[in-house]
């Protein structure tokens, strides 16, 4: 089982990006203002503002699902799983596990690869601005590899998504 402080030191890097996409969503409500208000005022508007906000709006998923995994406030649906007996429960939950990790992966390799393509080849997004295209994929790696290790945390018994306290919402 991995030591107390590499998690200590992967909950920086989930802190951190959590930290970044709430610094994101805000700057693309600042540009989201700044167009309205431009608009409203009859002056033409900054032409990279929806494409900026496209890409920031995919960053932000990015970058906040690794702290949304660790914390519990993803959609869980648990209404079968309690029915189950104890010991099919256990094995169902590291198979859950199991699967999560292993979904992960795949995004973060086929993501990693996109972005090599994509910087290799010099694709360009092309909108109301030029955008390099290895933007779109650069953050998959690095966000699904902690996604993955934050379900191996799981995994190993370190928490449960299960157990504990659950962000509930009452209708």
């Amino acid at each position: 089982m991995m030591g107390i402080a590499w998690w200590k030191w992967q909950l920086k890097f989930v802190n951190a990006f959590a930290v970044a996409a709430g610094v994101l969503i805000i700057v693309a409500i600042l540009l989201v203002l700044v167009d309205v208000c431009t608009r409203s005022i009859g002056f033409k508007p900054p032409g990279f503002t929806v494409a900026a906000v496209e890409y920031i709006l995919l960053y932000f998923v990015l970058l906040s699902a690794p702290y949304l995994v660790r914390n519990k406030g993803h959609v869980l649906t648990d209404m079968m799983f309690q029915r189950l007996p104890k010991k099919i429960r256990w094995w169902t939950e590291k198979l859950i596990y199991t699967l999560c990790i292993v979904i992960s992966v795949i995004f973060m390799a086929v993501g990693g690869f996109l972005f090599y393509e994509a910087l290799l080849l010099g694709y360009v997004d092309e909108r109301s601005i030029d955008i390099p295209y290895w933007l779109l994929y650069f953050l998959f790696p690095p966000c699904f590899l902690l996604i993955a290790l934050e379900f191996l945390r799981y995994l190993l018994g370190v928490d449960s998504l299960y157990e504990g306290e659950l962000q509930l919402d009452s209708v």
